[in-house]
């Protein structure tokens, strides 16, 4: 079901109001103009430009559409031939309202609604069209600004030659740029180098630490081994000595009893 308009009916009911629009159009249709209020000119405008759309169409179903608004048949011919071909080139806004103030009586607001014929299209461009026209438009506009500015800035030399030096400033700044770069990159290697190197010596001198340890401990069994050899034989010795007390002994007693045998 259609939203129903907004505001005052026109007439008792909605089956008036059809048939006050349908009036209208057809009215509209057969003499190009009327003057009525200007509320009923605005629940016109609608009606009015959709029967045009249709009768634009110009097949069978779209006539007989419009035969239900108009029932008129010379004017629905008249609109399919005459009306609808002038606006083949124009998609919409078939219509004008123009006010004409009050009417005299009842102070009611007057307008004259009125179709637009013989009147020039001045179709807006879509808007990529629009895009691709001022591109051009841009690019001429700039070159003929910069073919301007050139004669003027011929007589100044002075410019011309600070531009080469302004170029050859940047290529130098630029040049300085790079070898700072790398003079960063070169010290970033030697850096990387140095705690190669000193990571080298660190193990070098834990494997190094490694082997003063072990070297220690060979000593140090070694001690161990000589001292246990040193008391085996201090053992030794001492064992021998006892051993020859005993003999040394004995001779003594031989000698003793020889001496006394001779003595005798």
């Amino acid at each position: 079901m259609p939203t129903p308009t907004k505001g005052h009916r026109l007439g008792g009911s909605p089956a008036h109001e059809r048939h006050i629009l349908a009036n209208l159009a057809t009215a509209l249709f057969q003499h190009g103009r009327i003057i009525t209020t200007e509320a009923k000119a605005r629940r016109l405008r609608p009606v009015a430009e959709r029967l045009i759309t249709f009768a634009k169409r110009g097949d069978l179903h779209a006539r007989r559409h419009v035969l239900t608004v108009v029932t008129d048949q010379g004017v629905v011919h008249q609109l399919f031939t005459e009306i609808a071909p002038e606006f083949s080139e124009r998609d919409g806004g078939y219509t004008r309202i123009t006010k004409i103030g009050p009417r005299k009586g009842d102070n009611a607001a007057m307008a004259v609604i009125e179709l637009v014929r013989g009147e020039p299209v001045a179709a807006k461009p879509r808007r990529r069209t629009r895009r691709a026209e001022a591109r051009p438009a841009a690019a001429a506009a700039a070159a003929t600004a910069t073919a301007i500015a050139e004669p003027e800035a011929a007589p100044d030399e002075a410019p011309e030659a600070a531009a080469p030096d302004e170029a050859a400033e940047l290529d130098e700044s630029t040049e300085v740029d790079d070898s700072a770069e790398a003079d960063e990159a070169d010290e970033a290697d030697d850096r990387a180098e140095v705690d190669d190197r000193a990571e080298v010596d660190d193990s070098a001198e834990a494997d190094e630490a490694d082997e003063v340890d072990d070297r220690a401990e060979v000593d140090d069994s070694a001690e161990v081994d000589d001292s246990a050899e040193a008391d085996d034989s201090a053992e030794a010795g001492a064992s021998g000595g006892a051993g020859d007390a005993h003999p040394g002994e004995a001779k003594i007693v031989d000698e003793a009893d020889a001496e006394r045998d001779q003595d005798a």
